[in-house]
């Protein structure tokens, strides 16, 4: 167990030093809950980076299976690394591609968007029919970095305004979508679940 430990601290260093974005301890902490609280076996996840969020899951329970896309090449092959260290390999399914170009034809208990903000509709609406009934599609980053609650003048790149306005976007979607229920929840950096009706 310590092992393991050391093993997710150099993660996280090696996250700091690449500018690699995982999330937060906080929201960590309120997935892997929500995973134990909810029985969850088996979860797709949108947007690997380097394995972090994948390798948390499966070690909240040991019953959780991970299915996992990443189109970034060297963030992928850090992930496989990883996964390997932690011999996590049989857990988690690792699909180098856009999640956009991804069809699959298995259910889940639990889809976890954590990738390119600006997809997060096409995200949500590519994938809904993998979820099973009562399951739950969490999103990560909604406040995106206390971003979304400014003032768009406040903001002074304009790429970053028009990714807070796609989030935004995302939100509305969320809050008025009739074949879910979502709650949001202010912790780490704004996280949705979203539970199909």
């Amino acid at each position: 167990m310590v092992e393991n430990y050391t093993i997710i601290k150099k993660i996280k260093q090696y996250a700091i030093d690449n500018n690699v974005p995982i999330m937060m301890d906080d929201g960590i902490k309120f997935l892997t809950n929500f995973i134990i609280k909810k029985q969850v076996t088996n979860v797709l996840e949108i947007g690997t980076a380097i394995g972090y969020s994948s390798i948390m899951m499966c070690m909240a329970s040991q019953n959780v299976e991970v299915t996992t896309i990443e189109r970034d090449e060297k963030r992928y092959l850090e992930a496989i690394k990883n996964v390997k260290e932690l011999k996590l390999e049989d857990r988690i399914t690792l699909i180098y591609n856009d999640a956009l170009n991804v069809k699959l034809d298995d259910k889940y208990d639990l889809i976890f968007i954590d990738a390119a903000k600006a997809q997060n509709i096409k995200f949500f609406e590519l994938f809904e029919k993998n979820l099973k009934p009562g399951g739950a599609i969490i999103t990560d980053n909604l406040n995106f970095h206390g971003m979304v609650n400014k003032e768009e003048s406040e903001i002074k790149s304009r790429n970053v305004r028009a990714l807070v306005r796609k989030i935004k976007d995302y939100i509305n979607y969320l809050k008025t979508n009739t074949k879910f229920e979502t709650e949001f929840y202010e912790v780490g950096d704004g996280i949705s679940v979203s539970i199909k009706k």
